[in-house]
């Protein structure tokens, strides 16, 4: 079987003494066919002033600071504490893959890819780059509807992806046992590149275009200054900086708290295992492709004539590096190896060995054991920080080789035009806040880490560390009754289960157990009344004899009336939806702005950042954690409603989109007549002690009237069904608002010159390509999630943004980009979902009328019929 060599059994790598036999780079990783070049030396100027200092020389940092430079930033400074490569870079496996779940991320891989292709001839330096492709195997059913659901995804991308059979893959990979596979994900372009050789050709590419590579030169303090600026301090002297970027790999949580940030990172160790030549392999015509085992979680490719293969073991069995999290990384670690283990490997090892029958007579020659950092989601941290000026991050890479050429190019973009060149909010630093403990962090890196190739279905919850800190006043009350999600940091219902019903999380591909529960909390809604939590919400406060101004040269839609909410967008200096909230002009000069639970810092970074700039005299306040939230909504709110307060919640008394400052059971709240749902209701603001009594309260009030709870998923549905727009799906940082179809929120004509006014104006001069449409699908027990692929004649022309069955027509219901070509009504496409084109046609929005237009129909029909 596999078995360590004599070579291998006489010197283990132990922390402090990693083997390489070339500045900076293990031998194992040199590429087969590349020159050993020296390490390019380093700089002896100093700097007393820079545009952007980055802090920290892997391969990220570095990538940064080339394409800074290459688009013509000046005064670029990067500062490494020891010598480049130094951390987790110069010892990754170096694989390359244009997959990805995610959506945009996709743009990253494929950033990475393109730009690792055309380096070694714009700089000069090899790269080892190796592109034998790769290949995800499928060996259960399961498996299989996963590649299918990745691969609706695929055809609205530039990445080249195809399902492949055993005969194919047996071709490709006569090495395999193909006795358990059923089918593989394949793409062209995948492989693996040296990331010493890598990290040095962007170094050379960066000093070509004038930027500082300065090491040794570890940064000691960072101090902010009232003018938004930094001094940077180093044992070779201070500089003035704009702006910094940590992009300190390992040691990123050391360089946040010099500036009293705890950024929730977790060191983990991962092992690979490099064998010696294996005959088989050396006999080979052409390299084999990366090899992704998702069953037995590993991956597994040619290094020289052997074979790497690496790794994730279970959260029970991992390794966390506790000490550097409790008393940080060691002083002077750098390109060092923990300690081997090979007990905590040996499943996957057997499972390698039963899928490549080859390794089982190959000698181990190196077992390599280094740190790489995990956040909580395993996804990085990316972009400016809220509550600190001028301070970026590019920290928590699980996967930093993949990541870094794409990601040097998003930061550059973003600082040099002052907007995300795309939509990237899972990556934004600011999904964390003061409930990512430790623990927490720690759990979730665990489990992150354990779970690396488990099955991605859609709609997926993962439980390690919930709940935090983070819940709402009803969180004890409506738990036992409820499947909950995790919605930045707080608990809220999904979905409610009754007696007798499966109540368990049964993640599927096809509708799952909760489809009846959800179907009837949708007519519990239309039909009578339904309450729901809604206390994740963000909420800002924001008053000053400045706060008109500030808002109206924020939203593009018009500030309210005192008493008065509505619905308003920010928008980038591109014309692209930052973000959407509601405003409801709490009183003369004061407003309370309501958004997303995941886009609540992320937005209030996005205002903060413009007050500043502007020079406002506003104050700015985050209630989030102050203040709960419970919806009322169904033909029935008001009857129940008008039972505990003296205020008349009339029509004509309360009208839509009012707010007013009342009581209900004598507990006080702020209530907005307004109703994700689209139908009669009002959501109610209070104190979060207070939220218990004011559900019972409630609860208590609508026994006549049937009242009940109802959760997310179906007010997704109810919302769906009213056209109602969400920001993250319909509506981001990739897409306009006019596309968007939310010409009614914007205000083209109003005096104030809001952010991306001007560009809007040119994009509405210059005419649509796209627009955002409405569809219905029969399909049989799939519905579409978003992000699926629109065919058209054969060819692929759009994508849904997001849908769900709608329990009123009993068909699936998605919103789609398309074309405006085919954007008419009655416009037939296709959609495709798990492999299938299900038939599907553009129809009128919305497909149920909310309660509010409901209402003015039948007043006029009455005032006609008078």
């Amino acid at each position: 079987m596999l078995r360590l060599s004599a070579q291998r059994l006489l010197g283990l790598p132990r922390l402090g003494c990693g083997w390489r036999d070339s500045p900076g780079r293990p031998r194992w990783l040199s590429r087969r066919d590349a020159e050993e070049k020296p390490p390019l030396p380093a700089e002896t100027k100093w700097k007393d002033r820079a545009e952007t200092v980055i802090i920290g020389g892997g391969c990220v940092g570095v990538s940064l600071a080339y394409h800074l430079a290459k688009a013509g930033m000046k005064d670029v400074v990067l500062l490494e504490k020891s010598e480049l490569t130094a951390g987790s870079t110069w010892h990754a496996a170096g694989l390359t893959t244009y997959f990805h779940p995610g959506i945009n991320l996709k743009k990253i891989h494929y950033d990475s890819i393109k730009l690792y292709e055309a380096l070694e001839e714009e700089t000069g330096q090899m790269v080892g780059f190796h592109q034998p492709g790769s290949i995800r195997i499928a060996t259960t059913p399961v498996r299989v509807d996963e590649f299918k659901y990745q691969m609706t995804r695929t055809g609205w991308h530039a990445t080249e992806q195809y399902i492949i059979g055993p005969e194919r893959i047996q071709e490709m990979f006569p090495l395999l046992n193909m006795s358990k596979v059923l089918a593989g994900l394949y793409n062209p372009g995948d492989g693996h590149i040296d990331p010493y050789s890598l990290t040095m050709a962007l170094a050379a590419g960066a000093r070509k275009y004038g930027a500082l590579l300065k090491y040794p030169a570890p940064v000691t303090s960072l101090k902010s200054r009232s003018d938004g600026t930094w001094d940077v301090e180093t044992p070779q002297g201070s500089m003035r900086a704009n702006r910094i970027v940590n992009a300190a790999g390992f040691w990123a949580r050391e360089v946040g708290k010099m500036i009293g940030l705890e950024h929730p990172l977790i060191p983990v160790q991962h092992q690979y295992v490099v064998t010696s030549t294996i005959p088989e392999v050396k006999a080979l015509k052409r390299e084999l492709p990366v090899l992704r085992d998702l069953e037995g979680s590993y991956y597994l490719r040619q290094e020289r004539d052997g074979l790497l293969f690496g790794p994730y073991e279970s959260q029970e069995k991992m390794k966390v590096q506790d000490s550097w999290v409790t008393s940080g990384v060691p002083p002077g670690f750098g390109k060092e190896l923990f300690q081997s283990d090979l007990d905590r490997i040996m499943e996957h090892v057997e499972a390698a060995m039963e899928m490549v029958p080859v390794l089982k007579k190959a000698d181990i020659i190196n077992v390599v054991n280094g740190p790489i950092t995990y956040s909580p989601d395993i996804l990085p941290m990316v972009g400016p920080h809220q509550g600190v000026r001028n301070y970026w991050v590019a920290i928590g890479f699980g996967y930093g080789i993949i990541h870094a050429g794409g990601v040097g190019k998003y930061l550059s973009d973003w600082i040099l035009h002052g907007e995300p060149p795309f939509d990237l909010i899972e990556l934004d630093p600011n999904r964390y806040g003061k409930w990512t403990t430790t623990q927490y962090t720690e759990a979730k890196a665990r489990e992150s880490y354990g779970f690396n190739n488990i099955v991605g279905y859609p709609k997926e919850e993962r439980f390690a560390g919930r709940p935090t800190e983070r819940v709402s006043g009803l969180y004890k009350t409506l738990e036992p009754k409820c499947s909950m999600g995790f919605h930045a940091g707080w608990e809220q219902p999904h979905w409610f289960y009754k007696p007798g019903q499966d109540t368990q999380y049964r993640p599927s591909f096809r509708r799952t157990n909760w489809f009846e529960p959800v179907g009837s909390e949708y007519k519990q809604v239309m039909q009578r009344v339904g309450v729901i939590d809604l206390s994740p919400f963000g909420k800002f406060n924001i008053k000053g004899q400045d706060s008109i101004r500030l808002l109206d040269h924020l939203f593009a839609n018009v500030i309210p009336k005192v008493g008065f909410t509505n619905i308003s967008h920010m928008l980038t200096p591109k014309g692209r939806v930052y973000a959407e909230l509601t405003v409801s002009h709490w009183s003369p000069g004061e407003f309370l702005l309501i958004t997303g639970s995941g886009s609540e810092l992320h937005d209030l970074r996005w205002i903060e950042e413009a007050a500043v700039k502007g020079g406002y005299d506003v104050e700015i306040k985050n209630i989030t954690d102050e203040l709960g939230v419970l919806g009322v909504a169904g033909p029935h709110a008001r009857k129940v409603l008008q039972k505990l307060t003296p205020e008349d919640l009339s029509d004509d008394a309360f009208k839509f989109l009012q707010t007013k400052s009342l009581k209900i059971s004598n507990i006080p709240v702020t209530a907005i007549r307004i109703s994700y749902t689209g139908e009669l209701g009002w959501e109610l603001y209070h104190r979060r002690e207070d939220s218990e009594a004011l559900y019972d309260a409630v609860m208590n009030a609508g026994q006549e009237e049937g009242i009940d709870n109802f959760g997310t998923y179906a007010m997704n549905a109810l919302r769906l069904e009213k056209a109602f727009r969400a920001w993250g799906s319909e509506m981001n940082c990739d897409t306009n608002p006019l596309e968007a179809g939310l010409e009614y929120f914007v205000k083209l004509n109003k005096p104030a010159d809001f952010i991306g006014k001007q560009a809007l104006k040119q994009i509405k001069a210059k005419g649509l390509k796209r627009r955002l449409v409405c569809l219905t699908l029969a399909t049989d027990d799939v519905d579409p999630e978003g992000n699926e692929s629109i065919w058209y004649h054969g060819k692929v022309v759009g994508n849904t943004t997001s849908g769900s069955y709608s329990y009123s027509i009993q068909k699936s219901l998605a919103f789609a980009y398309v074309p405006v070509e085919l954007s008419e009504v009655g416009q037939e496409v296709e959609v495709e979902l798990l492999g299938k084109n299900y038939p599907a046609v553009i129809i009128q929005e919305p497909l149920v009328l909310t309660e509010p237009i409901r209402n003015r129909l039948q007043k006029k029909d009455r005032k006609n019929k008078t």
